[in-house]
């Protein structure tokens, strides 16, 4: 029996995303916390000079899939790098610095 791309095989997963969610959300900080039966991922998006940020999209995983995330993560940085090179991290330690080293406007 010849199976042809579109037939869905034992394990295929079929998967739809919005025109609005394929856009994907801008973060540049991610806040973790955690319970005993769950992970939050909290992720924002600072902007120089303005003290405060909103979180723009929040997942919530069970601690198993927290896990699975994290290794998948990890596999896919190593690949990153061994295609484009190390990611270099930043000397700084802690909260992203909220001026990101600009002037500010005067008027």
């Amino acid at each position: 029996m010849k199976k042809f791309e579109d037939e869905p095989t034992e394990n295929q997963l079929n998967i739809e995303i919005s025109e609005e969610m394929a856009d994907g959300i801008y973060s540049n900080l991610a806040i973790i916390s955690h319970s005993n039966s769950e992970f939050v991922l909290d992720f924002l998006r600072l902007v120089p000079n303005v003290p405060k940020a909103k979180v723009k999209s929040r997942i919530v995983l069970t601690p198993q899939h927290a896990k699975r995330l994290m290794k998948a993560m990890i596999e896919n940085i190593k690949r990153y790098e061994s295609q484009f090179g190390n990611i270099v991290e930043s000397d700084q330690q802690g909260f992203p610095p909220m001026n990101f080293n600009n002037p500010i406007a005067q008027a």
